[in-house]
């Protein structure tokens, strides 16, 4: 199955969920968004090259450019996660897997430096922080922030 990469204006709408995966890697999704919509000047309050997406990057020893030139190549989210799969550092699909399912389950909560930081957000969209994951945290701030966010 092929999805086309549909440029979405990060000011009307929110990028897909950190969740969602592409090539195994989450973050990937969201992340091919918030490029396409950096390039073509509708990012809104989102930030590309942000230490979220820095987590993948790191990842995959990639950096934001390098990214960015593949999503401009690329006509679906398909062909970016099979270039994560052939550029950068070599993962196996084992390591792919237990990378996201671990980044998936983090919180911001357990970083004493930015502690503060998510308990104030998470406040702000009802969250209890010492039980929400930093994808809890992006999934609420992003439905506050667009009453009708696609699943």
């Amino acid at each position: 199955m092929s999805t086309p990469i549909i440029d979405r204006n990060l000011t009307k709408q929110a990028p897909h969920s950190p969740r969602e995966r592409i090539g195994g890697f989450v973050i990937a999704k969201r992340t091919v968004d918030k490029c396409r919509a950096s390039v073509a000047g509708k990012l809104g309050e989102y930030h590309y090259d942000c230490p979220l997406d820095n987590v993948l990057f790191s990842f995959k020893g990639i950096n934001g450019e390098q990214f960015k030139a593949a999503v401009q190549a690329a006509k679906t989210y398909e062909e970016i996660g099979d270039w994560l799969l052939t550029n950068g550092a070599k993962k196996t699909p084992e390591e792919i897997k237990a990378w996201s399912d671990k980044v998936e389950a983090d919180s911001v909560f357990n970083d004493p430096e930015k502690r503060a930081y998510f308990v104030e957000n998470c406040a702000k969209v009802g969250l209890k922080p010492e039980k929400s994951t930093t994808f809890d945290w992006l999934e609420a701030d992003d439905r506050a922030s667009f009453k009708s966010v696609p699943a």
